[in-house]
């Protein structure tokens, strides 16, 4: 760790979820390394089997995982991306019709039965199964026809960080295997070397504004509200902070009510199509007298947050959740709270 670590990193002893967060480089590389040998056999996998469409079941971190796949899938492919709820085949028990489908399960664990069922109604309906768990054993990773390992290593922590990135990483490089974009596929070998700089980027300036509210809002827009979701997600679990992610632009359809004075607002932006767009809103939320935190340099009146310019809208989404979970961890110590063991929380969750 270098002179950027925040005064907040720095305040007792590590924490499992800061370990983890400083292990995303290598397990990001650990992960390129092991399925690269691969992934030009996983890619004609894939194109033979032609799916017109994609479906998703996940829940959490992996459901944002998720939808970060489901913008990088529609945007790279054309093909549309749907998400499927796991209690349509646990809980109700349809069948479903997705003959000429893709379907994507993505679990940490693999061992929700609720996904596991999901999965298995999927593969009867006709769809090629595929599934990116951190358990190459587990009871989602047998049942799928393809399964990757995502090769995160073992999380202590409840608070997913390294398994989420790597879940990402893994669904980007069959994306690139399957389009054959060798463009995609360079920006994700170079990726661990760049988040090794965005591990250590400060975004501590956001915490004062946070500190004397319950509530704030994160903004993106495309990858960038996948990452707004899992973002939201941490400061619930590990600060006990109320938080709601919303696209930059359906925020300004009713949410925008609530911003008043002060009010916190983390704006998170690639450097991709939708980076003026994201800035325009929090330009005017900032006018309004909003608190608000922007990964941008185009910003006028809102603050602006380093980091890091991969040189690919999809990797460039994706290194921003690095930094945010540093802080996020940091600031949950601040409040006196331990974020490897939040409160009415446990690791896997068995839902059905």
């Amino acid at each position: 760790m270098d002179e950027n670590v925040t005064a907040l990193q720095k305040e007792t002893a590590v924490t499992d979820m800061r370990e983890e967060i400083d292990e995303i480089p290598v397990a990001a590389q650990r992960l390129i390394d092991r399925l690269s040998p691969d992934l030009p056999a996983i890619g004609e996998t894939l194109r033979s089997r032609d799916s017109r469409f994609v479906v998703t079941v996940a829940r959490g971190s992996s459901d944002h995982a998720a939808a970060f796949l489901k913008y990088a899938i529609e945007i790279n492919t054309g093909r549309a991306v749907a998400s499927v709820g796991p209690s349509v085949a646990s809980i109700y028990g349809a069948s479903l019709s997705v003959e000429n489908a893709l379907c994507l399960a993505i679990s940490q664990s693999g061992q929700s039965p609720d996904i596991v069922a999901l999965q298995k109604a999927a593969s009867r309906g006709g769809a090629l199964t595929v599934s990116l768990t951190n358990n190459a054993d587990s009871p989602l990773a047998v049942q799928s026809e393809l399964s990757v390992d995502v090769s995160a290593g073992q999380e202590r922590a409840v608070a997913a960080t390294k398994s989420y990135v790597n879940s990402v990483l893994a669904g980007l490089l069959l994306l690139a295997a399957w389009t054959r974009d060798s463009v995609l596929m360079d920006a994700l070998k170079r990726l661990p070397k760049q988040l090794e700089a965005a591990v250590s980027l400060d975004w501590s300036s956001i915490h004062p504004d946070i500190e004397n509210g319950r509530s704030l809002f994160i903004l993106g827009r495309g990858p960038s509200h996948a990452i707004a979701n899992e973002a939201a997600l941490k400061f619930k679990e590990t600060c006990n902070l109320h938080a709601e992610a919303y696209s930059a632009a359906e925020v300004l359809h009713g949410p925008v009510s609530l911003v008043g004075g002060g009010f916190p607002v983390l704006a998170l932006s690639a450097r991709d199509a939708a980076e003026g767009a994201i800035v325009e809103t929090g330009e005017r939320l900032a006018a309004d007298g909003a608190a608000v935190h922007i990964t941008s340099a185009l910003n006028d009146r809102a603050r602006s947050l380093p980091f890091v310019d991969t040189g690919h809208p999809l990797t460039d989404a994706l290194a921003l959740i690095v930094p945010f979970y540093g802080f996020v961890e940091a600031l949950a110590r601040s409040l006196g709270l331990d974020p490897d063991r939040p409160e009415k929380l446990k690791k896997v969750t068995e839902t059905t």
